[in-house]
């Protein structure tokens, strides 16, 4: 755990998805105005999310063994496992002043920059939805719950997992949607380099907006 510029930052290492999100729960129905906002990186055990908006037509072979469980966040269906990294975000939208649409927008530009800084450029956008594409694939996924002006859940960027079980769902609702991964344009990318990037660019982003 760290304390960096007026968050503090856990490192959860991998852990079952659903015990991160009790803990998320927890958290933001236990807070007050002068909790600190907290961010929390995260990788999971083999697991299907679906957002609130999903269809169970998305969900293409139950031919396999891994956990679906639907949860709160906004968006529909997607994956997560070792090698994607995650990072959830537990902020108090309303005493910093941002809205959604804006904390979209940094989450998104954390991503970019990221992929700018290992000189690989993103699409602009992918028929107007969240989310970071290269080539119309998808490499990140932004799903986000606000509670009384405060969020939970947040990004997960794939750098270095297997992808296969992404081919048993429509992810995030769209049919024959492909995805990608930081691995497939740096073959020795290291998962810990991208925990650092994502808290320094996303914290420089959030403090920069009302400044």
């Amino acid at each position: 755990m760290k304390n960096k510029k007026n968050f503090i930052i856990r490192y959860l290492g991998i852990e079952s998805w659903y015990i991160t999100y009790k803990k998320m729960y927890n958290f933001n129905y236990t807070r007050s105005n002068n909790t600190l906002d907290e961010i929390w990186l995260v990788e999971h055990n083999p697991v299907f999310t679906q957002g609130k908006r999903s269809n169970i037509k998305d969900i293409l072979s139950y031919n396999h063994n891994i956990p679906i469980f639907k949860t709160d966040r906004g968006g529909k269906i997607t994956y997560h496992a070792p090698g994607q990294q995650i990072m959830y975000i537990l902020i108090n939208l309303k005493k910093r002043k941002i809205n959604i649409k804006s904390l979209i927008i940094i989450l998104e530009k954390t991503i970019i920059n990221i992929l700018l800084y290992f000189n690989i450029i993103p699409d602009n956008s992918f028929n107007h939805n969240p989310g970071v594409y290269i080539n119309n694939k998808k490499i990140a996924s932004i799903g986000i719950k606000i509670s009384k002006g405060c969020t939970m859940h947040g990004i997960s960027f794939n750098i270095n997992m297997d992808l296969l079980p992404f081919k048993y769902i429509n992810p995030c609702g769209f049919n024959k949607l492909k995805m990608t991964q930081l691995r497939d344009f740096i073959p020795n990318i290291k998962i810990f380099k991208i925990k650092k990037l994502l808290i320094n660019e996303f914290i420089l982003l959030i403090n920069n907006y009302n400044s």
